[in-house]
């Protein structure tokens, strides 16, 4: 990017405050990520980041974590790290949280007594974290530290199937994304089956999520009760399976059951107890069933043939219900749209692979204005190497008055008095004899420490303006922009800044 986009970017800013409603508005329908990557839990539910599949990459090998490796992961558990449904009030936590390799996950947190055998905690666990498929967001780890018991799941980042389905702000879920739902977790749940777990407790809405790609998968924590003797189901008793409520065990069929339910919620974008909804298909009131807010775009057939399945899944008998596999071959020829990606079918933004961001990266993107500071100082003045070629002549008093100018203003930056280094810094930078990214990048952060971002914006683009590839003015303006609430230009910025890093490292150059 050049210096005249810069300054361009400038030359509006001023404009794009006076518009700043309509720029909320535009963040909205983006849906674009906040500029601070680790800001206390962007996105709600336990499914809502930025990083593929929790993090990049594949999944990792199930293992036992520290607990002290998950408290500094969650931000000691806090509560803005909570991402369940009921937040604080849920009875089993789920957090948000990020690992040393940058990784997102989400945590499980059970009440002190939930587990009381450690083994039989881990026993369990171990056999949830050897299942690994694309339509299962993956356990890939546990903890037991005294009373602590723990789940660690992969991370995400669009929210659950609830959220989608039932407090939706901009648009409801588009009919083949609907079916698209239910034929990736009837896959899940045939392929735990498959592998020996067939088992499956609380299956509802709240239970689906969607990875960055918003792919819908399953969550794994359901396939462990949320206490050795506990209840497998904790939804009102209008949506347990008859057979649950009669011995208090769950069955394969019962998971048929909750399936069916989930299948409800997704014809009529309402969580409509399953005797009602009975009685609406006996009556051959179909269309009363569907959900109005699809606007009739819809297949009657396909729609006849999702209401006919969820008719069966939630028979009173469990012999009358079908099974997996039969839901599977079910649904699977009513994939229509199988080449359009599951973020369009939603209406989200895809989220971009995460680049890895050296240290002056890590502290622009969380806006550590202290950390920040300890770099450039450490950096001192190794990149205005070539950018003044001074001959003799120019050694004058002048010249003399002005690199002491700048001393001055080293020595008050090192020792955080930005005030007198703004002075000594404008006073070097105003005579003009000699040109000096690093100066211009220390005033910026004195302006952000002052409380002044415009300021430092300016003094960032012109540090860019001296020297067109260098990451630590893209980095500078990054945090500028954040700071002046424009977000989208900030996470732009951030990004070409980390491309030049990148490239320059390649290029065996430094930063």
């Amino acid at each position: 990017m050049g210096c005249w986009w810069s300054c361009l970017r400038a030359e509006t800013h001023l404009e794009k405050q006076n518009h700043q409603n309509h720029q909320q508005q535009r963040q909205q329908q983006n849906q674009r990520p906040s500029f601070s990557l680790h800001q206390a839990a962007p996105g709600g539910a336990a499914g809502a980041a930025e990083a593929g599949g929790g993090g990049g990459g594949e999944v990792p090998a199930f293992s036992e974590f520290s607990l002290v490796e998950l408290k500094a992961a969650t931000n000691g558990f806090g509560s803005g790290n909570i991402v369940s449904e009921s937040g604080e009030k849920a009875p089993n936590l789920v957090y948000k949280g990020r690992l040393q390799n940058r990784r997102w996950i989400a945590v499980k947190k059970f009440t002190k007594t939930a587990w009381p055998d450690p083994k039989q905690f881990a026993e369990e666990a171990w056999g949830v974290g050897k299942l690994r498929h694309r339509r299962l967001a993956n356990l890939i780890g546990y903890c037991c530290d005294g009373d602590e018991r723990l789940l660690v799941a992969e991370y995400m980042p669009n929210d659950t199937l609830a959220k989608h389905l039932f407090h939706w702000e901009d648009q409801t879920i588009e009919w083949a994304m609907r079916l698209r739902v239910a034929f990736y977790i009837a896959e899940a749940l045939e392929y735990c089956s498959n592998e020996g777990r067939p088992l499956y407790h609380d299956l509802n809405a709240y239970r689906v999520l969607f990875d960055e790609d918003g792919d819908p998968r399953l969550s794994c924590f359901g396939l462990m009760k949320n206490s050795r003797d506990g209840k497998s189901y904790s939804t009102n008793l209008a949506y347990t399976p008859p057979e649950y409520l009669r011995n208090g065990r769950v069955t394969p069929e019962s998971v048929i059951f909750s399936f069916g339910t989930v299948l409800l919620d997704l014809l009529s974008g309402k969580h409509i107890p399953p005797t009602h909804a009975l009685d609406m298909i006996r009556g051959k009131n179909i269309l009363l069933l569907m959900d109005s807010h699809l606007e009739g775009n819809f297949s009657i057939e396909e729609a006849t043939t999702l209401v006919d399945l969820a008719s069966e899944c939630l028979q009173y008998e469990p012999r009358d219900r079908p099974n997996m596999k039969k839901l599977v071959a079910t649904l699977a020829p009513l994939q229509t749209k199988s080449e359009v990606p599951s973020y369009v079918l939603l209406g989200i933004r895809k989220h971009e692979p995460q680049r890895h961001l050296s240290p002056m990266g890590e502290a622009c993107s969380r806006m550590d204005l202290t950390a920040i500071h300890q770099i450039l100082v450490m950096a001192h003045y190794r990149d205005d190497e070539g950018t003044n070629e001074l001959s003799f002549q120019e050694w004058t008093q002048q010249m003399r008055d002005m690199l002491d100018a700048r001393k001055r203003g080293d020595f008050a930056f090192r020792d955080k008095d930005f005030k007198t280094a703004i002075d000594c810094y404008s006073q070097f930078i105003d005579v003009g004899t000699m040109v000096s990214p690093t100066v211009y990048a220390r005033r910026s952060l004195c302006h952000l420490m002052c409380d002044q971002p415009d300021a430092a914006l300016r003094d960032a683009m012109q540090a860019q303006c001296i020297y067109p590839e260098w990451s630590t003015a893209f980095y500078m303006q990054a945090v500028a922009l954040a700071k002046l609430k424009m977000h989208n230009d900030a996470m732009d910025m951030l990004n070409e800044a980390a491309e030049l890093e990148e490239k320059g490292q390649k290029g065996g150059k430094g930063p």
